[in-house]
């Protein structure tokens, strides 16, 4: 946005396509590929990678889904990012299929430090964001249209 790097954004008709969108249709088509076909073992790693990074694209816009009209610098996006990859490392760590009681607690344990990182992170950021959002935003306004 401030222009020290070529603008290499997707605009059609003057609209700017953000990259939220490329994550939904990404997901769109791995939902499809999964739904539609079997796929061997030897694309299920591709597909995994392909649904990561469409989930990446999509969560990172997070803040827009709650407020359409809002800044592009919104707090909530980097909150669902950290919850969701909290959440995604939790579930590789236990999957439903290997629970054993050593793992369950250590399930349990990382639940407990995720919410109380979340909790702590939430005061720090606040005093960030009262500092650095009004530069962001002017930034933004000055960016392109």
């Amino acid at each position: 946005m401030t222009r020290d790097i070529p603008d290499l954004f997707l605009h059609i008709g003057g609209t700017h396509v953000h990259h939220m969108n490329y994550g939904i249709f990404l997901l769109s088509i791995v939902g499809a590929v999964l739904l539609f076909t079997s796929p061997t073992k030897k694309w299920l790693g591709a597909i995994a990678i392909a649904y990561g990074i469409g989930l990446a694209l999509t969560f990172d816009e997070f803040g827009m889904w709650l407020h359409l009209g809002g800044s592009y610098w919104q707090r909530a996006s980097f909150d669902a990012i950290t919850i969701v990859g909290g959440l995604l490392l939790l579930a590789a760590y236990t999957p439903p299929t290997h629970w054993t009681w050593r793992r369950l607690s250590g399930a349990i344990l990382i639940v407990v430090v995720l919410i109380i990182f979340c909790w702590r992170l939430s005061f720090t950021l606040t005093s960030i964001e009262q500092r650095a959002l009004p530069k962001l935003e002017s930034i933004e306004t000055q960016g392109p249209r």
